[in-house]
């Protein structure tokens, strides 16, 4: 009991102070943005040769490999990754931000455009990021994809319930560069062209790691107590990892299990009990490592727990949702660009009108 409280006070003392560590300064290098978009502007301003686009419609997105991402998918668009911290600014999601960078993802889809840190604070207002995620949609053609580490966590999944509407009947879009919201709740839909509300978005991956229902209690996040683990269809697929003994998350010899509400794919993993709640977003070195960077880039997920690493000098710490992430991050930014080239081809009369 020492213990709980212990934790709960550092929390509490914590919890507001922001997003953790110093960041460094970042130009950003997206697109000259417009508050309004015309109808197939994000298709026509895909600026692929034909070439490339028939090597990226030809990749298999469960199989992707890292000469298919150094060669093909490198030179196309890809999704934004908005990762989101915990409470505590002990340890903050930096680090898988890195991780993520240096496996090949692109680091301007990482970084804010504001400011250019690396991951959002986790008590960011959730209705605030559901416009933002919409925002970021209508003008790159791609829905992000969601991280967070325990209230983080928390924060992705409400985030899928707002844009299920169990909060608001109407979410205004939120325009990240200027840091304010816009008069609509309406965006243009890049692929379609049509005029929808940003309640009613699907993302296409999302993940929350070791969030519990303890923490919920102790900073008074009453709203998501019966939600924390209902995955909403407002996300096409789900990865809950969780801690069997996580005094923080409240997992007391069990870990914890997410449910779909109707079709999102959910799953449910089980860290290794040597992982601690505070420090498995720590995963950079996996990336530094020839080692452990090949076994993460064959990783391929299983009902069964993979055989690691047998090294004796391999760190291999945080390896399990680590390599779980990157292959669903390597998975729908194959199936985003897919998607995104065969839109633009139907449009502009080309050869690809599969959906």
């Amino acid at each position: 009991m020492r213990r709980i409280r212990l934790y709960v006070h550092v929390i509490l003392l914590t919890a507001m102070a922001g997003g953790g560590c110093a960041r460094s300064e970042y130009s950003y290098r997206g697109a000259n943005y417009e508050t309004q978009i015309e109808k197939g502007a994000v298709l026509r301003s895909i600026s692929l040769d034909p070439a490339t686009e028939d090597e990226v419609l030809a990749l298999v997105p469960e199989r992707i490999s890292v000469r298919e991402i150094r060669d093909v998918l490198s030179r196309g668009p890809a999704p934004r990754i908005v990762i989101l911290d915990g409470s505590l600014p002990i340890v903050t999601m930096e680090s898988f931000s890195e991780f993520l960078i240096d496996m090949g993802y692109p680091e301007e889809k990482i970084r804010k455009p504001n400011g250019g840190g690396y991951s959002y604070n986790g008590f960011t207002d959730s209705k605030r990021l559901a416009g933002t995620l919409a925002w970021y949609y209508e003008k790159e053609g791609m829905m992000p994809i969601l991280i967070g580490h325990s209230q983080g966590g928390m924060l992705a999944i409400k985030v899928l319930h707002e844009l299920a509407g169990a909060f608001h009947d109407n979410i205004p879009v939120w325009n990240p560069l200027t840091n304010e919201a816009e008069e609509r709740g309406t965006i243009v839909d890049p692929i379609t062209g049509q005029k929808r509300a940003v309640i009613g978005l699907q993302v296409r991956y999302a993940a929350a790691i070791t969030t519990g229902k303890v923490m919920r209690i102790v900073l008074g996040q009453w709203d998501m107590l019966p939600r924390l683990r209902e995955i909403p269809d407002t996300v096409e697929e789900f990865t809950g990892f969780s801690l069997a003994w996580d005094l923080i998350a409240g997992n007391f010899g069990a870990a914890a299990r997410y449910r779909p509400l109707g079709s999102a794919r959910v799953r449910n993993v089980t860290l290794p009990g040597k992982y601690t709640h505070i420090t498995v977003p720590l995963t950079k070195h996996l990336a530094a490592n020839e080692v452990t960077r090949e076994w993460i880039s064959r990783y391929v997920p299983t009902s069964e727990m993979p055989e690691f690493p047998t090294n004796v000098d391999v760190d291999t710490r945080n390896i399990v949702h680590a390599a779980d992430i990157w292959y669903h991050v390597k998975k729908y930014w194959c199936v985003e660009a897919q998607r995104l080239i065969r839109a633009r081809r139907s449009m502009m009369g080309g050869r690809d009108f599969s959906s």
